[in-house]
């Protein structure tokens, strides 16, 4: 939770009236109320931001407090030592050499002192307008506002540059005594005695350079890292967005197949009731066990192939006990796939209309056939009956199951991922499913990473 206000810098406490829009840009009320309801920065609609009830932690605060940086507050200081330390070793080896160059009598300790006295006061100094820049940054709203505001700080930024390199033992070339001099000690008395002309001298002859050399860039810096981190943090809100969506869709369509499957199977147990009452009470007692796994599982839309198999041969004890010996299950698993990851609810469909399409229209039965195989890149799973196939050539199953399945793997897998649904010569239909071959821990499996899978789809 921001605690400024983005266009005044106003500070907005957690538990005030605040506005924000879409991607968080935050403001408060006066700004809102001046920019008519709409962002500054993005155009988006503004609302009002939810209140905090409870206080903030003392972590929290301290991230607050962070938050004009984002980083470790070491970094920026360890920035400008590294940064300023190099500038002043290169203009110590230009000057350098410069002075042997036109026969001018400068040791390199003199040239190297007097680079350090310029150089190094920006080591403190720059942290301090880098946290101002981020602090007011210039916006469309306020920009006459916060030039006069930078205009200010910049003279003081300069004043307090020339106020530390006085302080130095190679403030200033003093041509009388034929080297360098401080601005505050006299070396003949060898007393403290603050030289005003030669600090006059220093900012006058710096406070160009001091603004727009120096003061200006790291303005200019500060304002490249804040709009990257508001690009970057507004990338990260979209694809939470995006996950979260990406959830609700799965969510939804295993919604889809669990009543599907429930209701067909409830069918089933209502047909048999007729003709066969302890085979229907088995059924039942088979059901709930499945249902148990299924709320067993919970939101978990990937699993693994061994868990998929087991809640598939649940339910083919439910088939079994209706169709009795008209039905005959083959199955052909590689034993290195049983760890692969496939979406939960998979295969059921795929066997279910295997047996209602496809055995069930067989007076004498017919087998069903599940295999999966791998080549290291992908997981091949089939499933495959020997009923009268299909009706024409182009015809393709499209039901509740196959159909919500489809978006299933189109969500989960992106383009690496396909449903192959064709017909056998010798009579039956076979469904492949190709979807990446992928082994993980049970731990991982049960917290899918939506946004590792839709990198891997783009990237694939």
């Amino acid at each position: 939770m921001k605690t400024r206000c983005e266009k005044c810098g106003a500070p907005l406490p957690a538990d005030g009236q605040a506005y924000m829009c879409s991607y968080e840009c935050t403001f408060c009320s006066a700004c809102a109320a001046e920019s008519k309801g709409v962002c500054p920065n993005c155009s988006g609609e503004l609302v009002r931001r939810p209140r905090r009830s409870a206080p903030l932690l003392s972590g929290e605060e301290g991230n607050a407090e962070r938050e004009w940086w984002g980083g470790p507050p070491w970094l920026i200081w360890a920035v400008s030592l590294s940064v300023w330390t190099l500038v002043a070793l290169a203009a110590t080896s230009s000057v350098y050499e410069l002075y042997r160059s036109l026969g001018r009598p400068m040791t390199l300790v003199d040239v190297l002192g007097s680079e350090l006295s310029q150089m190094l006061p920006y080591v403190p100094l720059t942290p301090i307008a880098f946290a101002l820049a981020m602090r007011f940054p210039f916006q469309r709203g306020n920009w006459k506002r916060r030039s006069l505001l930078h205009l200010l700080f910049a003279l003081a930024f300069s004043i307090a540059h020339v106020a530390l390199r006085g302080l130095t033992p190679y403030a200033e070339w003093d041509p009388k005594l034929g080297a360098f001099t401080s601005a505050i000690w006299n070396p003949q008395a060898h007393i403290f005695e603050i030289k005003w002309g030669i600090l006059r001298t220093i900012f006058l002859s710096n406070v160009v350079d001091d603004i727009t050399g120096t003061y200006v860039p790291i303005v200019l810096v500060a304002h490249a890292v804040s709009y990257y981190r508001k690009l970057r943090n507004r990338e990260l809100h979209s694809a939470k967005l995006e996950m979260r969506l990406a959830q609700s869709n799965l969510q939804i369509l295993k919604s889809h197949l669990q009543p599907h499957f429930l209701f067909n199977t409830l069918h089933s147990i209502s047909a048999l009731m007729l003709t066969d009452v302890k085979a229907a009470d088995r059924m039942i007692a088979r059901l709930s066990d499945l249902l148990r796994m299924t709320l067993a599982g919970g939101g978990v839309q990937i699993t693994r192939l061994n868990r998929e198999l087991e809640f598939v041969a649940g339910y083919l004890e439910i088939e079994k006990l209706r169709f009795g010996e008209r039905l005959n299950v083959v199955v052909e698993v590689a034993p290195e796939t049983l760890d692969a990851q496939v979406p939960s609810l998979l295969l059921q469909p795929l066997v279910e209309n295997a047996i209602r399409h496809g055995i069930a229209r067989l007076s004498s039965g017919g087998n069903v056939c599940i295999s999966a195989s791998h080549n290291g890149r992908q997981l091949y799973l089939k499933v495959k009956d020997n009923g009268p196939g299909l009706v024409k050539a182009a015809e393709s199953p499209s039901g509740t199951g196959l159909r919500a399945t489809r978006e299933r793997l189109q969500t989960l897998y992106g383009s690496n991922q396909s449903l192959d649904i064709q017909g056998v010569p010798a009579g039956g239909v076979e469904v492949l499913v190709k979807i990446p071959f992928r082994i993980e821990s049970e731990s991982s499996i049960a917290d899918v990473d939506f946004a590792a899978m839709k990198t891997s789809n783009e990237v694939r």
